[in-house]
């Protein structure tokens, strides 16, 4: 686990279950958000007294979250009476916390899909006494929509009480390679890829996780097919479609779904490639047009002089 998720589930487990209030996992898409959510609900589950809980539908109207909750937090809710289940998840949350000192934990993963009624009711919900008593712990994932939205005037004091973030990064060179390596050694065969494979995949993920899943997964796959004990980089395995006619195997038949969805991760790499690199293909390109080349002009023809 890197040092900085595991100061934050150190965080999270020891300091924010105890106090309570909002944490925030945020970063770009395919950086390790969700997989960072995963790893704290796995470490919380193993502590004793401490119920977790995830909404799993984060785009709910007010009644459907009020649902939701209660189906958590097994409190049985009536959707046309809100402050009823207003009160009652209440006193569930104040109960748990009196009976084992520590605030009953809430997960949201994409929370950035969640409409601002809803963000502030939950921290209506999340604390009694004026304020001064938080009643759950939850820790909010998203994507940079999430911080834009919590600038949002009517969601500033959420955001002011933001206590713990995490902040997900495009990874290192080795950190893809230690994660590569950790899910072929979870796959019960570390040695499945070559190292030279591996270095390449992660020379092309762009620091991403997900590219990087995807690719080694896609390439899997065409061992699979064709029957090979191992992968590695031969021209047979990473051709590209320039090549593939002079290697006698033909492109698959694919369905219009498969090409669309093919199509917009193509695409998607794309823009997460330009997003990252965009300044340095403008200045190439800008310093190779025509308008910035230097043209030598033809000397003066001092035989006409004009005096």
């Amino acid at each position: 686990m890197p040092p900085k998720l595991e100061s934050f589930c150190w965080r999270i487990e020891h300091a924010q279950i105890r106090e309570g209030g909002f944490a925030m996992i945020h970063g770009d898409p395919g950086t390790g958000k969700s997989v960072a959510l995963r790893l704290l609900a796995d470490r919380l589950a193993k502590l004793a007294d401490v119920t977790v809980g995830a909404i799993n539908h984060p785009q709910s109207n007010l009644a459907d979250l009020y649902r939701e909750l209660g189906d958590i937090f097994a409190v049985p809710l009536r959707p046309h009476n809100r402050w009823g289940g207003f009160k009652a998840l209440r006193e569930r949350w104040l109960a748990h916390l009196e009976g084992t000192r520590r605030r009953a934990v809430l997960l949201i993963d994409e929370a950035q899909e969640m409409s601002p009624q809803a963000l502030c009711e939950l921290r209506l919900l999340a604390s009694a006494r004026f304020d001064s008593q938080p009643l759950l712990c939850v820790v909010l994932a998203g994507d940079a929509r999430l911080i834009d939205k919590l600038r949002r005037e009517e969601l500033i004091p959420l955001g002011s009480r933001i206590r713990t973030r995490l902040a997900t990064e495009h990874a290192s060179r080795d950190e893809l390679l230690e994660g590569l390596g950790h899910l072929l050694a979870g796959a019960g065969n570390a040695s499945l890829m070559t190292a030279q494979l591996r270095h390449t995949l992660c020379d092309h993920a762009a620091g991403n996780y997900r590219i990087l899943t995807t690719m080694a997964a896609e390439l899997l796959a065409v061992a699979a097919q064709r029957g090979r004990a191992h992968v590695d980089d031969s021209p047979a395995m990473t051709m590209n479609h320039h090549d593939h006619r002079s290697a006698g195997i033909a492109l698959p038949q694919l369905s219009d779904d498969a090409v669309v969805q093919i199509h917009d991760f193509i695409y998607f790499c794309l823009e997460l490639f330009e997003a990252r690199y965009g300044d340095q293909i403008h200045r190439y390109y800008q310093d190779r047009s025509r308008d910035n080349l230097w043209e030598p002009q033809d000397p003066p023809d001092w035989g006409d002089m004009p005096f």
